[in-house]
């Protein structure tokens, strides 16, 4: 992959993340006025999969693998992993935290995928090689970022009034569950990008598996909510603010975001997909601040950057780890071409001088 195309692929991540920033601002508006949340879930992965279909036949008509059972089976378990599984975790547990402290969580996103890649041998970790040892170093930092930004407030850098709630000891136990469920959310949706690698290598057609996934969410999405509630009212929008964001969610959020990441994961795998989660929160922090006019405090900006660093770090490692390679691939053919021409005088000073 070309210097171009790396940068395609960085400039995708970051443009993704700032849309996945947008819709949590959507949402935490259409929230604030009473919509229920698993009712915007559903609308606007039902959306997604209608704006999407055409799209996946008409593009992948002539390149689209044969969809077999095995694959469909993935689909389905990718989508209710990475979707309505980690959906569901993530807003019950914003509702026994707050969202400030919510949107933290997701920075773990990439150092979860890391560590499951590891026994999956999907990502591999050389210690005795300077990528290897970055790799490790970087995802380490970012851990220390992400924790920072949970734990620790600071003071505030603006005069605005702060709708930050911090927890006290008569909700504590609450607050314990909602990090707990906060962080199974981030598990699973850590573990989408593993399926979705292991998926695109058989059935390697981003609209279509994007398509089908949002479908089967959807569905596991409308079950799980009509078996948790079954008021009728929840299902009517009333107002313009909610169908943008149900619009917007399920045409951005859901379909050309999902389909953007796969393509990542595609080029250059889960882990630098993942890697760039954090950005997410970081462009929420300003929209809050900007236009939610909410309290900025000096714990998220040290700890935003602390993730930024780590993420730095990480990603020149995968790179330097990427470059050896392809260094031992060039080298090795032109070491055996001087072995097998030993009267060529030419072949053994090549021989000679890679020895």
């Amino acid at each position: 992959m070309g210097i171009a195309e790396q940068w395609k692929t960085v400039a995708l991540m970051v443009v993704i993340n700032f849309a996945f920033a947008v819709v949590n601002v959507l949402f935490k508006k259409v929230l604030d006025g009473g919509t229920n949340q698993m009712v915007i879930i559903i609308y606007r992965l039902a959306i997604s999969a209608i704006f999407l279909g055409p799209i996946g036949y008409y593009r992948e008509r002539k390149s689209r693998t044969k969809l077999t059972g095995s694959i469909l089976c993935q689909l389905f378990f990718g989508a209710l992993i990475g979707l309505t599984l980690c959906q569901y975790l993530f807003l019950l547990g914003l509702k026994y935290t707050s969202a400030a402290f919510s949107c933290a969580f997701l920075n773990t996103v990439p150092v979860n995928t890391f560590l499951l890649a590891i026994p999956f041998g999907i990502e591999k970790v050389n210690l005795g090689s300077s990528g290897g040892r970055a790799k490790v170093l970087g995802a380490l930092i970012c851990m220390t970022g992400a924790i920072l930004l949970s734990v620790y407030q600071g003071a505030p850098l603006t005069d605005s009034h702060s709708k930050y709630v911090t927890p006290d000891a008569e909700n504590s136990k609450k607050w314990v569950l909602g990090s707990i469920l906060l962080i199974g959310g981030c598990l699973s949706w850590s573990s989408w990008f593993l399926i979705q690698a292991h998926v695109l290598k058989s059935y390697p057609c981003q609209y279509s598996s994007i398509t089908i996934l949002t479908f089967f969410a959807s569905i596991q999405t409308a079950i799980l909510s009509l078996a948790i509630e079954r008021d009728a009212s929840m299902w009517i929008l009333k107002g313009k603010l909610e169908i943008l964001t149900i619009v917007y969610s399920g045409i951005v959020g859901s379909g050309l975001c999902y389909v953007g990441m796969s393509w990542c994961v595609k080029q250059k795998g889960p882990v630098f997909t993942a890697a760039f989660t954090p950005f997410t929160q970081i462009f929420a922090a300003m929209f809050d601040f900007s236009i939610l006019h909410e309290q900025l405090f000096v714990g998220s900006v040290i700890g935003s950057a602390i993730v930024v660093i780590g993420l730095y770090i990480l990603l020149w490692g995968k790179s330097k780890e990427a470059a050896d390679q392809c260094g031992v691939k060039q080298i090795e053919p032109v070491i055996e071409e001087g072995v097998h021409h030993d009267d060529d005088p030419e072949a053994q000073v090549v021989k000679t001088t890679n020895t």
